[in-house]
């Protein structure tokens, strides 16, 4: 059994999908800007202030050293994060589709 393919234009031309396209684009845009900027910082910082990313911190843990770890939360964080929002993208593009199917 083979299912009609939607008026993609028509799909496209949908205040609904327009919708859909924005709130991505208000997620995806800013969480980019944030991952990188936070990515980059501890080269910047490292290269800028290095004795402050040798100050110990635990043990023989440094700033430095921290603030890379936090990097892997950080990236965990923005993933689940995501995972969270495509559910609601989902969604909303499942209605877009049932709408003008």
């Amino acid at each position: 059994m083979t299912q009609s393919q939607p008026d993609w234009r028509k799909v496209d031309a949908h205040p609904d999908f327009r919708k859909l396209v924005n709130a991505r684009k208000s997620f995806i845009v800013p969480a980019f800007i944030f991952f990188c900027a936070y990515y980059f910082t501890l080269p910047v910082l490292a290269g800028w202030f290095p004795e402050i990313m040798k100050t110990k911190v635990i043990g023989p843990l440094n700033v430095a050293y921290l603030f890379a770890l936090s990097q892997f939360f950080m990236a965990w964080i923005v993933a689940l994060l995501y995972v969270r929002a495509a559910s609601r993208f989902d969604r909303m593009a499942k209605e877009v589709l049932e709408k003008n199917h």
